[in-house]
């Protein structure tokens, strides 16, 4: 059985007319910080050569400025800019010829971090600090010859296009809508006149560049803002879009600021694709999808049931360079699946940290680590099946150890078992489905429920010991702790132990939010069902009321249980969870009435509640059920035993640092140890 008899939507070419694409599969744009960064030219040569020597169909870059009120470093307006960016189109064009490789346009215009940032009005993003410069014309005029000689200059460094980015709340997409829009002139007022910028930008870029250079425009198609655009609006500009001359229109979902999540791991697989399906129906050229189209099975739905021409996989493809060889090969189960947690992509994306992948630390990172045959292979045992103690197994097996897993549960996982069960997280259960494969594949041994001490370790004699048991939850020193209401945050999440109706949750970082999430949910978790997520975050599908949301009440179901978390910091809550994930959590927690106090001092727990002292009052919190989420230790007992034998041993993840529970840290820990062994 081959891809095409799997898949055959997914690897049917896609004429243009002026050239073809091989494949429906797109590399969508995600920045990396290489494109700032002092060697990022080689190393995003070969980031995106991995990916197309792989089979994708076409790759679009990271964005890139066109001038410097635009962004924050990364710009193409010069030639000598464009010889640097052919280091990258070469590579990719090397690796493959039949790919294709778009500079992504990007106009950050309010969104620039810095005193010039420019927009079609003087008006403020409640996610900047940065006021805007109102643009005159004579700026406006400027910024539209800047976008055609970016795209001049991008022809020139050898792309095969260009992605123009019109929504997110970056400039283009600042013209569209009436609340940021407040211009009086040609350029504002009117809808027509509203999107009049953009479509002039794709006018200026088209005239610019050859007839055969792909031009696609990325559309706001459902922007999630109260007062957005209207499904009738997003159907108007498709239809001026395709013609003033662009070749693919990308839809895009969500304003930066929108309150809406669009590509956490708690949306549902290709939950906005309809709305292309829409646009599809109107437009006569190509479109594409995105969001949350983790796997080729999900890909090859969306495509068969005519919801796109093409599907844009950004960070699928950083989790697994070769997610699209795979695919072909017809070994879906191999691929290392996204599980959207952004955790070391989109977070480090927006707080200026170069970019990676919790499952994959080697994406972005290609030139600097690289997994080579072993010389002198090894036996190696590895104690504990958790993300680290796999991570570490897989790729030292794969470099051609012999290696040994012991666990002392009954199935691998450790700390991903518990995540996998909280509602919106059920993908990390791909991770475990991907290391299971991968043990099998490159020969680990596996054992099950076998819990070793030290005496067995040495007894196995290995050439090296990696320790991986990882953490064991903290017992804070409060009296009364070992009241019968106590309970530890795993046995509430692994249904060991009954939950009451009335909760206190002591510790409010990311164990302590994932704990209220599991207690206070009812019925169909979201992220496994569309309608359940539209109702929950207020989106309506069907109508398309402006923005998808105006006018839509968030209907939640919650267990009724009366829940409070606790925190001794008097910080805000849940200011240590991720940047682009911590505000859902807190929106999901705060529509079920979970109440939050922070700057706590616990005094005792007994019959009556948890007794604390908050705001120098003293309260007492009646309380059926006291979860304890109060940070972890190391299980780190083992290595100290071992540690003076003489063998040759290595501590890893959770076992070698405790602090929250870091599975980004651990797995890229394991990654970076077996790669040097």
């Amino acid at each position: 059985m081959t891809a095409h008899d799997t898949y055959p939507h997914l690897f049917s070419a896609l004429d243009l007319g002026f050239t073809t694409i091989k494949n429906r599969a797109v590399m969508g744009s995600m920045h990396t910080g290489l494109e700032e960064a002092s060697d990022g030219f080689p190393r995003l040569a070969q980031y995106f050569a991995e990916r197309a020597a792989a089979g994708v169909g076409m790759i679009i870059t990271g964005g890139i400025s066109p001038n410097e009120e635009g962004g924050h470093g990364a710009k193409l307006s010069t030639d000598t800019e464009a010889a640097e960016h052919r280091l990258i189109t070469t590579a990719v064009h090397q690796a493959d010829s039949e790919t294709k490789i778009c500079l992504q346009i990007l106009h950050a215009g309010p969104l620039a971090p810095h005193e010039n940032a420019v927009a079609p009005s003087a008006v403020k993003s409640r996610i900047s600090p940065i006021q805007p410069i109102e643009l005159d014309e004579y700026g406006i005029e400027k910024q539209l010859s800047d976008f055609a000689n970016c795209a001049q200059k991008a022809e020139l460094a050898g792309y095969d296009g260009v992605e123009i980015i019109g929504s997110a709340g970056y400039l283009l997409s600042t013209f569209l809508v009436e609340k940021t829009n407040q211009r009086t002139d040609q350029w504002g007022g009117s809808f027509e006149n509203r999107m009049r910028f953009p479509i002039e930008v794709v006018r200026r870029v088209r005239a610019a560049v050859s007839d055969h250079f792909i031009m696609i425009f990325r559309i706001p198609a459902m922007d999630m803002l109260q007062g957005g655009m209207s499904k009738e609006e997003v159907i108007l500009l498709s239809k001026a879009i395709e013609a003033a001359g662009a070749n693919i229109i990308s839809t895009h979902f969500t304003w930066h600021e929108a309150m809406v999540p669009t590509i956490s791991t708690r949306v549902p697989r290709a939950a906005f694709t309809q709305v292309t399906g829409m646009i599809r129906q109107e437009v006569q050229i190509p479109v594409i999808t995105s969001n949350r189209i983790n796997m080729p099975d999900v890909a090859e739905t969306v495509l068969s049931r005519g919801d796109a021409d093409l599907v844009s996989m950004a960070r699928p493809m950083l989790a697994d360079p070769r997610f699209i060889a795979k695919a072909r090969d017809n070994k879906p189960d191999e691929i290392n699946t996204c599980i959207a947690c952004n955790q070391a992509c989109l977070d480090h994306t927006f707080t200026g940290q170069e970019v990676s992948c919790l499952v994959n630390p080697m994406a972005a990172h290609e030139t600097l680590l690289q997994s080579m045959p072993s010389l002198a292979p090894k036996h190696i045992v590895v104690i504990g099946a958790g993300p680290a103690g796999l991570a570490y197994a897989i790729t030292a097996a794969e470099r051609g150890h012999r290696v040994e897993v012991f666990e002392a549960q009954s199935e691998i996982g450790g700390q991903f078992n518990l995540a996998k069960r909280i509602p919106g997280k059920e993908e990390f259960s791909e991770t475990l489905r991907y290391y299971t494969v991968m043990m099998a594949k490159h020969g680990v041994t596996l054992h099950l429920n076998t819990r070793l001490d030290a005496d067995q370790i040495l007894a196995l004699q290995a050439d090296h010991v990696v320790i991986a048991c990882g953490v064991t939850p903290r017992k804070p020193s409060i009296p009364g702790i070992d009241h019968p209401s106590v309970i530890g945050y795993t046995d509430a999440i692994m249904g060991t132990a009954t939950i009451g109706q009335t909760v206190v949750i002591i510790g409010a970082g990311g164990i302590g939010f994932d704990t209220a999430e599991f207690v206070t949910h009812a019925g169909k978790s979201a992220a496994l069902d569309i309608d359940t997520f539209a109702a929950e975050w207020g989106i309506d599908f069907i109508n398309h009321p402006r923005g998808g949301v105006t006018g839509v009440e968030p209907v939640v179901h919650t267990s009724g249980r009366d829940v409070t978390l606790l925190q001794r910091k008097t910080s805000a809550i849940g200011k240590g969870l991720g940047k682009t994930t911590g505000w859902t959590h807190r929106i999901a927690l705060n529509r079920r009435g979970v109440k939050m106090m922070n700057g706590v001092e616990y005094r005792r727990i007994n019959d009556e509640g948890v007794h604390i002292v908050c705001n120098d009052t003293e309260l007492c919190l009646p309380a059926d059920t006291v979860i304890i989420c109060a940070g972890q230790e190391s299980a780190r007992t083992l290595f100290d035993q071992i540690e003076g034998s003489g063998v040759s041993a290595s501590l890893i993840g959770g076992a070698y640092e405790a602090f929250e529970i870091d599975a980004k840290r651990a797995i890229q820990q394991a990654t970076e140890l077996a790669l040097a062994i």
